[in-house]
C-alpha cells in the first residue's frame, strides 16, 4: 500500500522570548521576496545582472532572492566594519567584490538600510569600478533613521524606527535565524 505524504502547512510563527512585535511572517517575506526577484527579471531581461550582497545579516535573504530571479545571474559579495560602532560614520571594507564589475549592471543586496552611511560608503567603492548600471534593493527601508540619503531602487518593506531582528538581521549575532522580522520587547543598548 503506497502512502502518499501528508498535506505540509506552515507552523504558526513561534515568538521567541525576546521578541515584541513580529512585523513580517516568514510567508509575508517569502511573497514580497518573490515580488521583488520578478520585477527584477522583467526589468533586466536580456542583461546578466551581478548581485552584490553586504554580509552578513543578507545571507538569507540573498539565497531566496536570487532563486526568484529567472536571470542568468553572478553573485558577488561585500563585508564592512564599522570600528568605531554603529552609527559612527567611518565605514571600512572588509571583503570587496571578487568579481569584475566594469561595464556590467550590478544590483547591491541589502538586508536593511538605515542611516544610510554604509550604503553610501559602499556605492561610492562600486561606482569607482565602473559598473554599466548600479542599483540597490533591500529587503528592509527604514527612511526615519537616515542621514545621508542613498537611491534604493527596490525595496521589500518599509519599517518603523524600532530595532528589528530575524530573518538575517542580529542584535550581537544573535536572532538571524528567526524566519520573521520582528521588534525586541526592549530597545537594545548599542
Amino acid at each position: 500500500m503506497e502512502s502518499s505524504p501528508a498535506k505540509a502547512e506552515s507552523p504558526p510563527e513561534s515568538r521567541h522570548k525576546d521578541v515584541g512585535e513580529i512585523l513580517f511572517t516568514a510567508e509575508q517575506i517569502r511573497a514580497r521576496v518573490d515580488e521583488l526577484g520578478k520585477q527584477i527579471s522583467l526589468e533586466y531581461a536580456g542583461k546578466r545582472p551581478v548581485l552584490v550582497g553586504v554580509l552578513k545579516g543578507v545571507l538569507p535573504f540573498l539565497a531566496d532572492l536570487m532563486r526568484q530571479i529567472t536571470l542568468d545571474a553572478e553573485i558577488g559579495l561585500m563585508a564592512v566594519h564599522r570600528p568605531h560602532g554603529y552609527g559612527h560614520p567611518d565605514v571600512k571594507i572588509t571583503r570587496d567584490v571578487q568579481l569584475e564589475i566594469e561595464g556590467r549592471h550590478v544590483i547591491v543586496v541589502e538586508d536593511i538600510v538605515d542611516m544610510g552611511q554604509t550604503l553610501n560608503k559602499i556605492l561610492e567603492h562600486l561606482r569607482g569600478k565602473k559598473p554599466a548600471s548600479l542599483e540597490v534593493c533591500t529587503l528592509l527601508d527604514k527612511p526615519a533613521r537616515r542621514v545621508v540619503e542613498v537611491p534604493v531602487k527596490y525595496v521589500g518593506f518599509q519599517v518603523p524606527d524600532k530595532f528589528v531582528i530575524g530573518y538575517g538581521l542580529d542584535y550581537r549575532e544573535r536572532f538571524r535565524n528567526l524566519p520573521y522580522i520582528g521588534t525586541m520587547k526592549s530597545e537594545p543598548e548599542l
